[in-house]
């Protein structure tokens, strides 16, 4: 007599586990070293200097659009609403710095008017911004 022996397949399974920890590993990483920018919500050709120099990620940044418009934390602002916010945020840290964000071909008025507002609203450190040359 011959017995057939059956044999028995396990099934094998793919323990994808160590996988998906290292997934994890690796979000969290770029997640940790990704830079985060603030903007001023305006997509803007900045002046060239040959002088220009990093300043502090806590300052204010306050965007001019080439046809005069003004932002302020990617809304835009009028004259008013913006020495009043001003106001707002120079009474919360008083030795925080502004920085004008203009286009190139924005008019010099409108960069007058929001160098005036600053001062209205008493900030003591206002620089505009350029791209270095």
């Amino acid at each position: 007599m011959s017995f057939i022996r059956k044999k028995t397949r396990k099934d094998s399974m793919i323990d994808i586990s160590p996988m998906m920890d290292m997934v994890f590993i690796l979000l969290i990483f770029f997640i940790v070293t990704s830079t985060f920018t603030r903007e001023t919500g305006l997509d803007v050709t900045k002046p060239k200097a040959s002088s220009s120099k990093e300043l502090a990620k806590e300052s204010i940044l306050i965007g001019i659009s080439r046809q005069g418009t003004i932002h302020i934390n990617e809304t835009q602002v009028n004259l008013t609403s913006l020495n009043t916010i001003l106001r707002q945020l120079m009474a919360e840290s008083p030795d925080r710095p502004v920085i004008i964000v203009s286009d190139r071909d924005a008019p010099s008025g409108a960069i007058v008017d929001v160098l005036d507002e600053c001062n209205l609203a008493k900030v003591k450190k206002v620089s505009i911004s350029a791209e270095k040359e």
